[in-house]
């Protein structure tokens, strides 16, 4: 088990000022959507991963499309046994590894530059923010595909499918998550990947203006947390 193995329960607040300190990407392409996901819907989803299904502590991890690290390192800090983070983009896995070094996970995470397609074996937990496909589209499916081929456990971000202002209003008040039911198309294509969806989570994700294309300084949006079970797997 690595240095930062869990003794104790971590909780969700520090969790959150632990995240906050991991750099975004220094130099965003639109083309991959590369938005960092925030400390607060991260740390939802890595608590949630941890504490409600036990898919965290002491767990072989994969983090898909890693960005600058932060559901990698964010495993890592509450006790994953190893964690392996992957993305296409040198800049940001570059960054990655100097975020594992300032938060003194250094030899924690080990850190893959390439294309999903360089994935092989099983993990028991697979962690991603894939594109969405407002870009590229359908971009999520091919991660979503390579998580259910080499995850047992799947937690994956993806775009609410419509634009919900009461929804918004909620999640604002509460500043906590709601369970939803998940899209027809998605739950149909994990079905026939090998997958069921065991629960949906409906969280708020403010990013700041990152492009020349973004019309205001933040943005809130709604995504949805997809728990997916591999048939055949406990």
């Amino acid at each position: 088990m690595g240095e930062f193995a869990q003794k104790r329960i971590i909780r969700k607040l520090d969790l959150e000022l632990f995240l906050s300190k991991i750099a975004p990407q220094p130099a965003p392409q639109a083309y991959l959507e590369q938005y960092t996901i925030s400390p607060q819907v991260a740390s939802t989803m890595l608590y949630i991963a941890a504490y409600s299904n036990d898919d965290i502590i002491s767990r072989n991890v994969l983090d898909l499309g890693c960005g600058t690290g932060r559901l990698a390192l964010g495993a890592a800090y509450l006790g994953a046994k190893n964690v392996v983070g992957i993305d296409i983009d040198k800049m940001a896995v570059k960054t990655a590894a100097e975020n594992a070094s300032k938060t003194g996970l250094i030899y924690s995470v080990q850190w893959i530059i390439s294309d999903t397609k360089a994935i092989t074996g099983i993990f028991e937990t697979v962690l991603q923010n894939p594109p969405f496909g407002v870009q590229t589209r359908e971009a999520d499916r091919q991660f979503l595909e390579k998580a259910l081929e080499t995850g047992k456990s799947v937690y994956s971000l993806h775009n609410h499918p419509q634009t919900d202002k009461q929804l918004i209003k909620h999640l604002k008040a509460s500043n906590d998550f709601l369970q939803v039911s998940p899209s027809p198309f998605l739950e149909r294509f994990v079905e026939q990947h090998n997958g069921v969806v065991k629960a949906v989570y409906a969280m708020l994700m403010t990013i700041p203006r990152m492009f020349d294309f973004h019309t205001k300084l933040k943005h809130e949006f709604v995504v949805d947390l997809y728990v997916i079970k591999r048939v055949g797997d406990k």
